[in-house]
């Protein structure tokens, strides 16, 4: 064998290379985002990467550590000298590819780290916290009254706060004394939903800490909050350390059906993940991890079942099984999470196979069962989780989008970072794009651009700007209906419509020394799907609920703050509308589960509203099909969109060219 394949985590971009390149050499001529400042030396240690083991059928790999040279004398170097690598680590300017591998690049490695897109959203939330502070002064032992220093607390509590009956953990009583001693008979006990003590101090104490958690397949975001004022002290979030194991949800089911000891695997780096993001916002708000006695989490039912350390490959086939529907209460240290010994974890509930827990935080947030309009809630992710309805009845099911909207398996596509284009705007007469990119305020016409820009670069497509560029494809004639790029353009803009293989491509940007960003025939095909089985989803819940007409549409998740609404409405990712009644919902699922850590009562409504959605299978409805078909036209095959085009230009209907090979074919735009 005299080459090897390398795909490279998280971007999805893949290669082949002569047996002996270095795994550095390989990425940089891929494009792929990793960092390196000593020029391949082994010096600086940017560079780290992780080889995944076992077989990747998607890719057509069978990835192994022995398709890779062994440590170098330069690698033991950096460990010993330097700083030591973390397990299974290699720096891959001094790794060499022995054979096919699929390499995970961290994100620590990453040149364009990953922008925070889960800013926790102001929202006006009552406070009902599960863990509740009492200051009590406990009577001072005595020779004459043999009663224990816990049976004296307990009594306290009661006299003081009415806490009648409280239970408490073990690990209580090793702390206990010491903080009676030390607060001279008066200590603050934490008391958990009225039940149980969870921890005391000395004195008197004020605050206690709570964290919610979006556990997104791609990223996962935490909000620290103060459970006495509802006050977001912090936020952190970092990407899904699962991705090694596969960039979407059934990549990572498929590996643990081929490798059953990885779902202990799976589970164990999720749980690092959000020690590591723990750690940070302890670090960054100058607090200890026994100060949190709470977290509430949130994530679609692979993450849901992954992070409780439930076995997903229920999940990968019909009938799509729940290993739970309900939520679940459990303490941190059954799951190894790094907060208070005592402290304990609430996962909301999940509606179905495949809507989550963090669909369930959407409805808590969002309260489609208290609003009179037809109410879409669309959760934009790797896989769509979508909610409609009133407040007469609420329907929900699942749709595979796949990574494409969040830059996977698009060409020049990238997560959102500095230098990743997020806004294009194309001239229908010119068919000259202008955009804008992460990390600058200036469009790519307006002057002083290339400053701004100089240190950031031009890297790739988000996918806010893979939404947006496709739409104005669209709008300015580039692609027809079908979203077949016209290849009669380029006799006319031979520099921005050129030839690739069978199809064309539409050149959004180039530097002028070689390098160039474009959208390929291939990359709009993989947003048609996508947006296909979205817009199906929909149309499918609007049959069971009989309606022809939706009112009111919220995009929730990172990826629906930050698009465009008309140019999602233009590619036919959400059903025609009113404009000005298609809104961002935020981080919505976030909300949900800080809803839920700030108000107990919030759990009861959630959990009572779960159970009264009608839930829809799309694998099993014979329409799925139909609509999915209709759909991956733009915006749709058959349906009108009045209030789409009522402010929008419909672009006219002309003759396009399609290439193939050395022919060209004509055929009648539709």
């Amino acid at each position: 064998m005299s080459t090897a394949k390398v795909v490279f985590l998280p971007s999805g971009r893949r290669g082949e290379f002569p047996i002996g390149t270095p795994l550095l050499q390989a990425a940089q001529k891929l494009g792929v985002d990793i960092d390196s400042i000593c020029g391949g030396r082994g010096l600086c240690g940017r560079c780290q990467i992780l080889c995944a083991e076992g077989s990747f059928p998607k890719h057509g790999i069978h990835s192994s550590l022995e398709h890779l040279n062994d440590f170098t004398l330069t690698e033991m170097r950096y460990n010993q000298e330097r700083k030591p690598m973390a397990a299974g680590r290699r720096l891959s300017c001094h790794t060499y590819l022995q054979g096919d591998v699929v390499i995970d690049v961290p994100p620590d490695s990453q040149v364009h780290k990953q922008i925070v897109r889960k800013a926790a959203e102001q929202r006006d939330i009552v406070l009902n916290p599960s863990v509740t502070l009492h200051y009590v002064e406990v009577t001072e032992a005595d020779m004459h009254d043999p009663k224990g220093d816990l049976q004296r607390l307990l009594e306290a509590l009661e006299f003081e706060w009415q806490l009648a009956g409280l239970t408490y953990d073990f690990s209580l009583l090793a702390d206990l004394q010491v903080a009676l001693r030390q607060g001279k008979w008066a200590v603050t006990a934490a008391v958990y939903q009225n039940q149980r003590i969870l921890a005391v101090w000395p004195g008197l104490r004020e605050t206690v800490y709570g964290i919610a958690v979006d556990v997104g397949s791609t990223t996962v975001a935490a909000h620290l909050c103060d459970l006495r004022t509802g006050a977001v002290l912090g936020s952190s979030s970092l990407m899904n350390p699962q991705i090694r194991f596969g960039e979407d949800l059934m990549s990572r089911v498929s590996y643990v059906m081929m490798h059953p000891e990885g779902a202990e695997a799976l589970t164990q780096a999720i749980r690092d993940g959000l020690n590591t993001i723990i750690g940070e916002l302890c670090q960054n708000q100058a607090i200890q991890r026994n100060e949190i006695l709470e977290m509430v989490l949130v994530g679609n039912p692979i993450m849901h079942h992954i992070f409780l350390g439930i076995n997903p490959v229920e999940l990968g086939g019909a009938p799509f099984a729940l290993a739970t529907d309900e939520a679940v209460n459990i303490k941190a240290l059954e799951i190894g999470l790094q907060i208070h010994p005592a402290g304990m974890v609430y996962v909301l509930p999940c509606i179905a196979g495949h809507v989550g827990a963090d669909a369930a935080g959407v409805v808590l947030a969002e309260e489609p069962q208290l609003q009179e309009e037809v109410t879409l809630l669309v959760d934009v992710g790797t896989n769509a989780e979508i909610v409609l309805g009133n407040r007469d009845q609420l329907f929900a099911c699942s749709s595979p989008t796949g990574p494409a909207f969040e830059g996977a398996q698009i060409s020049s596509g990238q997560r959102a970072a500095p230098g990743a284009i997020e806004r294009v705007r194309i001239d229908p007469l010119t068919k000259q794009a202008r955009f804008r990119v992460i990390g600058s305020e200036l469009w790519s016409d307006q002057a002083g651009f290339a400053e701004s820009v100089a240190a950031i670069g031009v890297n790739g497509i988000c996918g806010s700007g893979i939404i947006e560029v496709i739409a104005e494809m669209y709008l300015a004639g580039v692609i027809s209906t079908d979203g077949v790029i016209d290849g009669g353009l380029a006799e006319q803009h031979p520099k921005l419509i050129i030839p690739n293989g069978r199809t064309w491509s539409y050149v959004l940007y180039n530097d002028g020394a070689g390098r160039s960003i474009s959208v390929t025939q291939n990359d709009v095909r993989q947003i048609q799907l996508a947006k296909a089985a979205l817009y199906a989803g929909v149309r499918l819940l609007m049959d069971k609920m009989q309606v022809q007409q939706v009112e009111r549409i919220r995009l929730a998740g990172a990826f629906g703050n930050h698009i465009d609404v008309k140019h999602a409405m233009v590619l036919g990712l959400i059903p025609d509308c009113p404009l000005d009644k298609v809104s961002s919902a935020g981080n919505a699922a976030g909300t949900g589960a800080r809803i839920a850590l700030l108000n107990q009562d919030a759990r009861q409504v959630v959990e009572t509203v779960v159970r009264q959605i009608t839930k829809i299978e799309t694998a099993v409805e014979a329409k799925f099909q139909e609509y999915f078909v209709g759909a991956m036209a733009f915006p749709h095959k058959t349906d009108p969109f009045p209030h789409l085009f009522s402010v929008v230009e419909k672009p006219a209907e002309r003759d396009l060219v399609v290439a193939d090979d050395s022919t060209q074919r004509r055929r009648r735009r539709k």
